[in-house]
């Protein structure tokens, strides 16, 4: 079984911006005085747009659902945190944070998948006790070894982390991880990512030296060559990106312009030994949503 897939969910935003209910975990927003809330969607529905054209001229597969414009869900456009798919043929339903978040689990697109789908493992409830875990944003998944890697926050619960392990029957590999200014880093993906034989980590910042030892032994042992990145580069979204593989099985590796600016020409050579390169232009998406390219899709298996 490949690490990723050729298939993959998104959702273009009606009413994307800054969401004041997330940042006070996501450092990676920033808030711009003045700026008008129409011209944010405007530019981030281009960008999606562009990224969705982009996918599909690479053969890519998208399964697109819009948005709704009530109740209003400004971070929609990032359904991994909310929805995985597993190739066993079911689909993982996770609680999040923000409140504002949480009709972004709409019946329509899970019963859309349902179709195709066996089981459904709903953990959302979890919200009601004040614990989180936001799908493939809090975890990094390695379907083939079957190894959860997530680093706690306040968006990742490490009992809940556990407790689904145990029914997907993963072993959990879990960490934490610091920004530059010693705060959490919110989500898992945006400081590493997995690929069939390569992996991208900022081990920098993870600060206990035994956990940066076991993440590089694990990814090392189970063939990945690891391409280490900055800190500099985690907060240009360098650790935000994600391998799919096309309808003719050729590797793609995906991020955004700003996280391929940021790369070393030593480390743009080393991924591309593992598949071509896409970089859209996700500038508005990352400044206002702190979320990237791997926050846009959530692969189906």
């Amino acid at each position: 079984m490949k690490q990723s897939s050729s298939k993959v969910l998104m959702i273009r935003p009606v009413k994307f911006g800054y969401n004041e209910q997330t940042a006070a975990s996501n450092s990676f927003q920033k808030l711009e005085i003045g700026i008008d809330q129409k011209k944010i969607q405007l530019n981030a529905h281009s960008e999606f747009d562009t990224f969705l054209e982009i996918l599909r001229l690479h053969q890519i597969d998208v399964v697109v659902f819009d948005d709704t414009l009530f109740p209003a869900t400004p971070d929609s456009i990032f359904p991994n945190n909310w929805i995985s798919f597993h190739k066993e043929k079911f689909i993982v339903i996770y609680p999040m944070l923000a409140e504002n978040r949480r009709p972004e689990r709409r019946s329509e697109i899970i019963d859309h998948f349902k179709k195709e789908n066996k089981k459904v493992i709903d953990i959302s409830h979890f919200e009601k006790e004040g614990i989180f875990l936001e799908g493939t944003g809090s975890i990094v998944f390695d379907y083939e070894n079957k190894i959860a890697y997530a680093n706690i926050s306040a968006r990742t619960n490490k009992r809940l982390l556990e407790d689904l392990c145990k029914q997907l029957n993963y072993s959990s590999l879990n960490f934490r991880a610091n920004d530059s200014n010693g705060n959490d880093i919110y989500h898992t993906n945006v400081l590493m990512c997995i690929g069939d034989h390569f992996a991208v980590l900022c081990e920098e910042c993870i600060p206990d030296l035994i956990d940066r030892k076991k993440i590089v032994e694990s990814l090392k042992k189970n063939g990945r060559e690891i391409i280490f990145i900055s800190i500099e580069q985690m907060n240009s979204f360098a650790g935000n990106m994600y391998q799919l593989f096309n309808k003719n099985q050729e590797s793609l590796i995906v991020m955004s312009e700003q996280a391929f600016r940021s790369l070393k020409k030593g480390q743009i050579i080393q991924l591309e030994k593992y598949g071509k390169l896409l970089y859209p232009a996700l500038y508005t998406i990352e400044k206002y949503g702190g979320g990237s390219a791997r926050c846009m899709i959530a692969e189906i298996k």
